[in-house]
């Protein structure tokens, strides 16, 4: 069965203003350095926050000093902020939540296949699993291909992806949710989540997460999620 004309134009639309929102935070970014940084401090957490993402916030402080080199990018939480319960689904269709991870430090991260910075760091989430994938630890990739579900499962098999686990959100209400509170400019997002669901820092944009930085940020994450738990 073949799209509508308007099911076309509005799959274009969305992804556009993905594509777009990705290219504006860049542009902040190259121009004064302050975007995305900004944007982190001023959000206040209001929607979702409460005391009990105090701690993560605390947590961020502490693991600041290892969002060096290939993770420098990663903007440490300033403010309490409750990661909302996004929805999607797992590689039977079943129906998952973040909330489903709560115990565990997650690396969120939200990704498609026509994203060309998505699928370049893909590889290095799928060893970050590998190498840190534990009961306190989990890479959660989310796909939002709003077209042709068949495609990221392929494309994930072709390339060698073996340890991540498939989650998918075909409706992309997921990244609508993040940017609903300040967390999501484009495409890649990720988010490093405590085992209570609050956010510890975000990234707009992509990162080398299989590097020795990474892993020392994770390490320290973990440590500092389970010392605080």
């Amino acid at each position: 069965m073949t799209e509508s004309a308007s099911q076309t134009r509005a799959h274009a639309k969305k992804r556009l203003a993905m594509v777009l929102a990705g290219g504006v935070a860049g542009v902040a970014v190259g121009l004064a350095g302050v975007y995305v940084m900004t944007t982190l401090i001023g959000n206040k957490g209001g929607t979702g926050a409460s005391a009990a993402c105090r701690p993560a916030v605390d947590l961020a402080k502490k693991v600041a000093p290892f969002a060096r080199g290939e993770v420098a990018a990663v903007n440490m939480a300033k403010a309490p902020l409750k990661v909302p319960a996004l929805t999607f689904h797992d590689a039977t269709g079943a129906a998952k939540t973040l909330d489903d991870f709560r115990g565990k430090t997650v690396l969120l991260n939200l990704w498609a296949t026509w994203c060309v910075p998505c699928r370049k760091e893909m590889p290095a989430l799928d060893a970050l699993e590998q190498k840190k994938g534990s009961a306190d630890f989990q890479v959660v990739t989310v796909n939002i291909d709003t077209r042709d579900a068949d495609k990221p499962k392929a494309w994930l098999k072709e390339v060698g992806i073996e340890k991540l686990a498939y989650f998918a959100d075909p409706t992309a209400k997921v990244f609508q949710e993040l940017k609903g509170v300040g967390r999501a400019f484009g495409m890649p997002t990720t988010m490093l989540v405590d085992p209570k669901g609050c956010e510890i820092g975000t990234i707009a944009g992509p990162a080398e997460w299989a590097s020795d930085d990474a892993l020392k940020l994770i390490d320290a994450a973990v440590a500092g999620a389970k010392q605080g738990s």
